[in-house]
């Protein structure tokens, strides 16, 4: 399910766009795509009821040597496609502003957006586990 965006929506987020600098703006995409992409990680039955659907392995994708905050995120998103994402908002969104407002190595915030991901995985396997 997803929100209309209304015309007054849209104009306010064309005019604060267009405020942004490029990477600003690459942020914000960012942050639209990372709620966009936001799972379920429940497969439905055959009956229709949710089941807990078996646990997905990581996918792993190697980290460049230089890469972007933002690059970070699609690509850990992209080893962890189970996770919801929107649970980890709050700690991504924290760190990215950390990087864009305050000035933070990029190098650093992706170290623990890293730590974030596994550990929200490692939590994911385990609520799996208790379910079964």
């Amino acid at each position: 399910m997803y929100a209309r965006m209304t015309d007054r929506t849209d104009k306010r987020l064309r005019e604060l766009l267009s405020r942004l600098s490029e990477s600003e703006a690459e942020t914000l995409l960012a942050f639209a795509e990372f709620l966009a992409s936001r799972g379920s990680g429940v497969a439905p039955s055959p009956s229709g009821a949710p089941q807990p659907a078996a646990v997905p392995q990581p996918e792993p994708v190697a980290r460049p040597e230089k890469e972007s905050v933002v690059k970070a995120i699609k690509r850990l998103a992209a080893t962890y496609p189970m996770l919801d994402r929107s649970k980890m908002l709050n700690e991504t969104s924290a760190l990215m502003t950390q990087h864009v407002m305050h000035g933070r190595e990029a190098v650093e915030v992706i170290d623990e957006l890293e730590i974030v991901f596994r550990s929200h995985y490692e939590r994911f396997v385990e609520k799996r586990g208790s379910e079964g």
